[in-house]
């Protein structure tokens, strides 16, 4: 067993060094292939271990939880643009209006198809929220530059979505959690003024001003500090990223903040302290790799979960409303939310596609499971969360790289057709085109 575990692990990881690459522009991507590889390998005679979602919760919950905020800072780091209302209008709209819209859509086709009671409909609203950072390689800006200008409205409106709602989606699987421990003593509205003060404004506040805090000192320490022995800039150490991914989410995390949050904005900060420096690409790098094998690992173990029956207790109820949360409810609330944004028309649809969704719902149900019973069988949880995520994998990973590839074309022809100069317009002209 041990001796094959490390031929797979050796494999794996050669794969995905590899996989990028090879799978760039065409309709497939990383996290399908390894996906379809767990799967594959648990139908042969393997001795691959035995995995269940519901006895091996907080396995699931702490894997995810690591590979989570790894994505999370990969994305703040790789982010060119400037905080504000005005250049974040996107994501604030993403987020203030689509998420609101998709959990409460969410929550009336679970309580509607599956005849769930009302704290598992808002769980399930409440897991499948967040858009995820971890499986949107082709939807995410690319590495940093000392440009503000070069990232397209697309890959920075789901990069930013996705970086802020991982966090903003805590709440409302607290308020689920609140709302079965208070079914279990009577219903009744009691715990919404402490969910108001506590989960809602405190831990978001705490996770903003940790992040700003640790954001800025690491900013310090990175760039400008008096002693160049810890100037880390200048000895261009990339695992320092884990360093503030981790500090973050555990000072956050002990003051009872929102972690997920305040590593994202601690990576913005970071980004902000020194916008053009060249250390920002090596910090991005590192993160990058590490969360591709996190990755690998994980839509691995998931094609072998998959593949050992996580499905089983899948109803086609179920199944009916993963689809219309990925073909329906995304697409319209995402839709509706961009008007009156800088993007296109074509921008627009193609944002409000790629709502996907991933290893965040697995750790925000793993989280969920280990606090409160909700009167639903936790195999059924499990099996409609994996359903969606394995659903968005397999829509989002063969759609991501032609359409986004698509749109690329399409801004350069665009663009040099404004020139009629026979200029090579630049990075930036191309990035602002608007289709």
């Amino acid at each position: 067993m041990a001796d094959f575990l490390f031929t797979v692990l050796g494999a794996g990881t050669l794969a995905a060094a590899v996989l990028p690459r090879l799978v760039a522009g065409r309709p497939l991507s990383m996290p399908l292939v390894f996906l379809a590889c767990g799967a594959v390998l648990q139908l042969l005679p393997t001795p691959l271990p035995e995995i269940d979602l519901v006895r091996d919760r907080v396995w699931v919950e702490h894997l995810t939880e690591i590979c989570l905020i790894i994505s999370l800072m990969g994305a703040g780091l790789a982010l060119n643009r400037p905080f504000g209302l005005r250049r974040w209008r996107a994501p604030w709209r993403l987020i203030g209006i689509t998420m609101p819209l998709t959990i409460a859509a969410t929550g009336l086709l679970a309580w509607w198809l599956l005849d769930w009671p009302p704290a598992a409909a808002l769980l399930l609203a409440a897991v499948l929220a967040p858009t995820d950072p971890v499986l949107a390689s082709e939807v995410r800006v690319g590495e940093p530059t000392d440009s503000e200008h070069d990232e397209d409205e697309v890959r920075f409106a789901l990069t930013s979505e996705a970086g802020l709602n991982d966090g903003l989606a805590f709440p409302v699987v607290m308020a689920a959690i609140a709302l079965t421990a208070a079914a279990g003593t009577g219903l009744s509205g009691g715990w919404v003024g402490h969910w108001l003060l506590v989960d809602v404004l405190y831990a978001c506040v705490i996770g903003v001003l940790a992040g700003l805090a640790v954001g800025k000192l690491l900013g310090w320490l990175f760039f400008r500090a008096g002693r160049q022995a810890v100037r880390l800039s200048e000895h261009r150490e990339g695992f320092a990223a884990l360093a503030a991914t981790f500090l973050s989410y555990g000072v956050t995390e002990l003051a009872h903040g929102y972690g997920f949050l305040a590593v994202f904005v601690t990576a913005c900060r970071i980004r902000a302290a020194e916008r053009d420096h060249g250390y920002h690409t090596v910090l991005h790098d590192f993160v990058e790799q590490v969360e591709r094998l996190l990755t690998a690992g994980l839509l691995f173990l998931l094609g072998v979960c998959v593949a050992q029956g996580a499905l089983a207790d899948l109803t086609w109820r179920g199944a009916a409303v993963g689809l219309l949360v990925l073909l329906v409810a995304r697409p319209l609330t995402g839709w509706v939310a961009q008007f009156g944004t800088a993007a296109g028309p074509r921008e627009r649809l193609v944002t409000a596609f790629f709502g996907i969704r991933g290893i965040g719902s697995l750790f925000y149900l793993a989280h969920a499971l280990g606090t409160e019973g909700f009167h639903v069988p936790a195999g059924e949880l499990w099996a409609v969360v994996a359903f969606t995520v394995l659903a968005s994998v397999v829509l989002h990973g063969v759609t991501a790289s032609p359409v986004i590839s698509r749109l690329d074309r399409l801004r350069l022809s665009q663009a040099r057709g404004r020139r009629r100069t026979g200029r090579t317009p630049n990075e930036d002209e191309v990035a602002n085109e608007r289709l």
